[in-house]
């Protein structure tokens, strides 16, 4: 018996001929030729060794192995028709997994907010959400270990498709009885006269501040590295060193810790952050659908 032979297209022709009794209206509302429709048929029965089909002069009767046929081919057809609906809702985004990677800067001020919005639109929807520095966020992108990634502008990204996510405000952060404290404003030149606390070198945002330094010819004074916001802070508080924030990552610990945020004025200062992918044609319906969604988020905080 070659169950290889046993395609869909053929099983469907033997439901139509079992119930309208013919094989000619079979073949009709299979739209098959009736020559076709009965080599189709005759060769099913020649597969399983067995006849389908009393033929008379007035249509057709299901043999007891017809019956038996018809039983299962019901069952199949029922099975591929749950699979077909199954699969176009991940077809049509109403289901599906999506990866996104981002970094601290977006994750901490933005995405919260913007995923909760989205997961209530598509509860199906599963998002898979890792956070790394820019320049890892690209690699996963590129490798094919990310769907999507958020990083902040200036960080290398060949071969991406780059889209406007939004704008990420940088501050000073300053402790309480610091010198620059009764600053209502500040360049980052003014600054550099001054200890830090800053983040890891492979950050978007220290190389941000190493560049900027090194063009103005004065050297950061990076006394303390540390992995993430709040610890600048904390860090900041007890050794009176100054950092340098997104404003709205910045602002609850400023609150809490009776922290000074002064705006920056440097163009610079003024980050945008992009949504970077692989090709857009081709990601999956539900990653076309996040992707969307980041998008029509305002630009600005």
């Amino acid at each position: 018996m070659n169950l290889a032979r046993f395609d869909l297209v053929t099983l469907l022709l033997f439901i139509a001929v079992a119930r309208q009794g013919s094989i000619s209206a079979g073949a009709r509302q299979s739209h098959l030729a009736v020559g076709a429709a009965s080599k189709r048929i005759s060769d099913l029965e020649a597969a399983l060794g067995t006849p389908l089909l009393y033929r008379h002069a007035s249509g057709v009767e299901l043999t007891e192995a017809g019956q038996a046929f018809l039983h299962h081919s019901l069952r199949v057809a029922h099975e591929m028709e749950q699979m077909a609906s199954a699969l176009s809702d991940y077809a049509f985004g109403v289901k599906g997994h999506v990866r996104l990677a981002a970094n601290t800067s977006a994750i901490t001020q933005f995405l919260a907010d913007d995923l909760a919005a989205f997961m209530r639109g598509h509860p199906a929807i599963r998002i898979s959400l890792m956070e790394e520095n820019s320049t890892h966020i690209v690699k996963a992108v590129i490798d094919n270990q990310a769907d999507l990634g958020i990083f902040a502008d200036r960080t290398p990204c060949p071969g991406l498709t780059t889209y406007h996510y939004r704008y990420d405000d940088l501050v000073l952060m300053v402790p309480p009885h610091h010198p620059l404290a009764v600053c209502h404003e500040i360049s980052f030149a003014d600054t550099l006269a001054y200890d830090y606390i800053g983040l890891s070198q492979k950050t978007s945002l220290a190389m941000r501040l190493q560049e900027e330094s090194e063009r103005l010819g004065k050297p950061l004074k990076l006394r303390i590295q540390v992995r993430g916001f709040d610890s600048i802070c904390r860090m900041a508080l007890a050794t009176q060193c100054i950092g340098i924030l997104p404003r709205l990552a910045a602002a609850p610990h400023s609150r809490s810790m009776q922290l000074t945020l002064i705006p920056l004025m440097d163009p610079w200062a003024r980050r945008k952050l992009l949504i970077g992918v692989r090709d857009s044609d081709g990601l999956t319906a539900a990653a076309k659908l996040l992707l969307a969604h980041l998008q029509c988020e305002p630009a600005a905080a």
